[in-house]
């Protein structure tokens, strides 16, 4: 683990699945959906910030509670009962694949003085792979639990982790060996 705070990102998993390949990407994330639940209790009792990181699904000008609601009328709603961002997470509504374009989120960890990211979420081939690739590149120490991402085939999600092991170097152990 790094030297510096940590904080856990929980990427996309707000969502609607009504799109092409959604039906895939949701039975995927359900096979991960308890173990980041279980990670984001050890954050908690860890004191670490969890951040939520959205697409915005097309509602600039709502909040984080009307996209809740929006993606609770599909599929989703099963994902969030389990997930639901509690008053002290942050949510963050970015409007491309990268956590960090276009959004606050290096602002607020470098004013939550944090070093250390724990990525998680969906899809592991797209946001997460793309989010790990800008946080390497900011110089942030990432671990990415191979078991809290997911994609919309088994093979796009082992090519990211490929990638992200090949380029990124980021600790990929499991979410029950991580220690806070």
């Amino acid at each position: 683990m790094s030297q510096g705070k940590s904080a856990l990102l929980i990427i996309d998993m707000i969502n609607t699945f009504d799109f092409q390949g959604g039906e895939d990407l949701y039975e995927n994330t359900m096979k991960i959906v308890d173990n980041i639940r279980e990670l984001k209790k050890k954050a908690k009792a860890a004191r670490l910030p969890v951040i939520y990181v959205n697409d915005n699904y097309g509602l600039w000008q709502d909040n984080m509670n009307d996209i809740i609601e929006e993606c609770k009328k599909g599929k989703g709603k099963h994902v969030i009962k389990k997930l639901h961002p509690d008053t002290d997470d942050y949510f963050i509504i970015k409007p491309k694949h990268s956590c960090f374009f276009g959004t606050q989120l290096d602002i607020l960890l470098h004013q939550l003085d944090v070093r250390h990211l724990i990525i998680t979420g969906i899809a592991g081939d797209i946001c997460v792979l793309y989010t790990a690739n800008d946080a390497y590149m900011r110089e942030y120490d990432m671990s990415i639990p191979m078991d809290c991402m997911a994609s919309e085939t088994n093979e796009d999600n082992e090519s990211a982790i490929r990638i992200i092991q090949k380029t990124i170097g980021a600790d990929m152990a499991s979410s029950e060996e991580m220690t806070f």
